[in-house]
């Protein structure tokens, strides 16, 4: 535009020149003044429009950075915010949108009544599943127009929605909490937090560290919706209009002791919710995922060593979403045609929500949230050598020298739990290994590395003033309790019973470390291998058994058709900050986090530390190894994602 009105204003002057005589008689032509006058308001005009179109497209930047901050929409019908009791309305619901209303045991017709749900039963049932009760459509489901828990308010916060919840009829569990705080919290362009609590009362929270960051929103992949009427929250991804997560807020269960949320799955393809034997895809005809860290040799159908309460979603064109769900509490994850449903029994519910244009970007986001793997040290990554039972040193040399003869490139050498002086931690037997120490030198004379087993449980069958372990714990009062204060007595491998530190306690990193700084000295090993920290125990609770108390015999019970203190503690037992019940699906986490500062104050070095118990964001501390596998073809195959 300005270049055409230079050349207009040039035409329009060449009509008005006139002659100026200088010196050299050189013509130059001038424009006369009111001409001059007139380019230059013309020129004044042009830039105030541009500074007018700039301003404007500023305001309209603005204005869509301020509304993409709040693409949700929320439906609210004031005269729907208390509840109508009306007769269940059975008819028309199809067997995938069945969801149970009675999954604490098997049920009557009139059980199923009198907690307001609809009855039909079915023959259709996974016979692969050998908990109880067994896997199907439900029997006893949730009607059209349940209403177990209503809205009562909405409000906005910036970039939280905070939703007032309302029990209005029992659910059949004891205690359920009547009011109930919703929150929903736009994390950033691809993650968003759906957390609910109890605003009167705290509740056991996953004392676990969050690596995330709320940042502002640009241009969100998610769109939320909020229905008070039906009490649905439905969050979708935006481009494609894929639900991705989809929950029905008045079929809610939030009990003291058991908690239950179901939610519309985008694709049958789903990966993750370890740990099991079993293919990485899980199949969603009816499968129960247990989460409760057990020492059981992998065998299908069966809770294993760690809790990964993560999922992954294929979507079309290769997208894909997380879902991840911050409770250490035991559970059971049942995976259905179209739907998932999670029931932990205890804690809160505390969901992260995660889309990305890939699986990778996923896992991205979700490492971004509980944190990302720890940098391994650069010989860990060569060739291992170990097995459970060389019994001598002499048996341990001869083997790694036979490797070597063979030409492979051996680089580290272990030993499991046969070095120990009668299974004691932070021992070696002076007899059978005899000469360890120097052994150890050797290795790293020519470049080799030793790694190091050790249990999360203390002999306290040793005389007063002999063994240090035991002897500093009971100072320091680090060990777990029974619930009448007395220090809980286990059995694991050594000859007499066995005590367990309680990792939670603030004094037990500095105990540990002393440990591990005091066997060092002697045995200067390079890599630590932390096992049987589920915890395992070879009696079910303590010597004394476990009292009568409803942790011990919760209302539903994930593992099915035993008691939660088989082969483990007493879920009564005594930790510095709470009960065993909540601890300890995160023991292994946290036997992890203290060796892991042990090895850096001990060694000065990245530490190596793999696991058998793990929860999730434990690799930011450890590895993890698969346990007690077969030495079969079909155990390999798995081993490998």
């Amino acid at each position: 535009m300005s270049n055409s009105l230079s050349g207009k204003h040039l035409m329009m002057g060449l009509t008005n020149m006139k002659k100026v005589p200088v010196e050299s008689d050189i013509l130059y032509l001038i424009p006369e003044p009111k001409r001059q006058n007139f380019a230059k308001s013309n020129i004044f005009l042009i830039f105030l429009i541009i500074l007018t179109f700039l301003g404007c497209f500023g305001l309209l930047s603005c204005w869509y950075r301020r509304t993409s901050n709040q693409r949700f929409v929320i439906h609210i019908y004031k005269e729907n915010l208390k509840n109508h009791v009306t007769a269940p309305i059975c008819a028309g619901i199809s067997d995938v949108d069945k969801f149970d209303c009675y999954p604490d045991a098997p049920v009557t017709e009139t059980e199923c009544i009198q907690r307001g749900c609809c009855y039909q039963p079915l023959t259709q049932l996974n016979k692969s599943v050998s908990h109880f009760p067994p896997l199907g459509t439900p029997y006893c489901f949730y009607p059209v127009n349940y209403n177990g828990y209503i809205i009562t308010n909405v409000s906005q916060d910036g970039q939280r929605i905070q939703v007032r919840l309302q029990r209005t009829s029992s659910s059949g569990f004891p205690n359920d909490i009547k009011n109930l705080l919703l929150v929903i919290t736009f994390i950033d362009d691809s993650t968003l937090r759906v957390k609910i609590t109890d605003p009167n009362n705290a509740r056991f929270e996953v004392p676990i560290p969050l690596y995330h960051k709320v940042k502002k929103l640009y241009k969100p992949r998610y769109e939320v919706d909020l229905d008070s009427k039906t009490g649905i929250l439905t969050i979708k991804r935006k481009s494609s209009g894929v639900t991705v997560f989809k929950t029905d807020l008045s079929h809610l269960v939030y009990s003291d002791q058991f908690l239950q949320l179901s939610s519309y799955l985008p694709s049958p393809y789903i990966y993750g919710i370890g740990e099991h034997y079993g293919s990485f895809l899980k199949s969603v005809k009816w499968t129960r995922l247990t989460l409760f860290n057990s020492d059981q040799p992998p065998i299908p159908n069966h809770n294993l060593y760690g809790s990964q309460p993560f999922y992954l979603s294929l979507e079309a064109a290769g997208k894909a979403n997380g879902v991840f769900l911050l409770n250490s509490n035991a559970m059971d994850i049942i995976l259905q045609p179209t739907a998932i449903t999670f029931r932990p029994i205890g804690g809160i519910l505390d969901f992260f929500i995660m889309l990305g244009s890939s699986p990778e970007e996923v896992i991205q986001t979700y490492t971004g949230i509980i944190g990302k793997t720890f940098m391994p040290p650069y010989w860990s990554l060569g060739f291992h050598l170990c097995r459970f039972g060389y019994h001598t040193l002499n048996k341990t040399r001869e083997t790694m020298q036979r490797t070597i003869d063979a030409g492979i490139p051996l680089d580290v050498q272990w030993n499991d739990i046969d070095y120990m002086d009668r299974y004691k931690d932070f021992t070696y037997d002076k007899v059978a290994f005899k000469g360890l120490p120097e052994f150890v030198n050797d290795l790293h004379d020519k470049g080799m590395h030793y790694v190091i087993m050790t249990d999360p449980g203390i002999s306290n069958s040793e005389k007063p003033g002999t063994y240090p372990p035991y002897d500093e714990g009971v100072k320091n009062n680090i060990f777990i309790r029974n619930a009448d204060d007395t220090i809980f007595v286990g059995k694991v491998w050594t000859d007499g019973n066995t005590v367990f530190p309680d990792f939670s306690h603030p004094s037990a990193s500095s105990y540990w470390t002393n440990q591990f700084k005091n066997f060092h000295k002697e045995v200067a090993f390079d890599g630590v291998w932390i096992d049987m920290n589920e915890p395992s125990n070879f009696l079910n609770g303590s010597v004394k058994g476990c009292p009568e108390s409803s942790l011990e015999n919760p209302p539903y019970v994930p593992t099915g058709d035993f008691p939660l203190c088989v082969k483990t503690l007493c879920m009564t037992a005594k930790h510095y900050y709470t009960v065993h019940y909540n601890e300890h699906n995160i023991l292994g986490y946290r036997e992890a986090v203290a060796t892991n500062q042990a090895l850096k104050q001990v060694r000065g070095k990245r530490p190596f530390i793999i696991s058998r118990a793990t929860f999730a964001g434990q690799g930011v501390h450890s590895g993890h190894w698969s346990g007690d596998i077969s030495s079969t073809w079909e155990d390999m195959r798995y081993t490998i994602p």
